[in-house]
């Protein structure tokens, strides 16, 4: 499983930081960045997967302004989440939970065309 390798790249990287941190708090830093950046290049094979299967719902007809919002959503979230971790990781947890919501308003805001379109859809079957 590709998850596993995911995360134990991330303890190990979570034990290195944590003994030079000890030792040279410098040199934690950069094998902090080193484990993300690793992770990070890991998964990036990943996103043709998704990117192929979002052209396959382009073309099968899916409207297209629906995909848009899908990913710019996904993104708004990923981002947010990471904000939120950096935040929380700098001991500050009330800028971070006013990030969170932050993104979860604009999440919100975003999705009411694609609920809008849902309920539209349920009526007309409905009628």
């Amino acid at each position: 499983m590709e998850i596993v390798k995911i995360i134990g790249i991330g303890f190990v990287t979570l034990f290195v930081t944590i003994i030079l941190k000890e030792y040279r708090k410098d040199f934690a830093i950069y094998a902090g960045l080193i484990g993300g950046v690793i992770i990070i290049s890991y998964t990036i094979s990943y996103l043709e997967n998704i990117v192929d299967f979002l052209k396959g719902l382009a073309e099968s007809g899916i409207n297209s302004e629906f995909i848009v919002l899908l990913i710019k959503i996904t993104g708004i979230s990923i981002l947010t989440e990471f904000a939120v971790s950096v935040c929380k990781d700098s001991g500050e947890s009330s800028i971070a939970t006013k990030i969170d919501l932050g993104g979860k308003i604009l999440v919100i805001s975003m999705s009411i065309p694609v609920i809008s379109a849902t309920l539209n859809g349920l009526v007309g079957l409905l009628q």
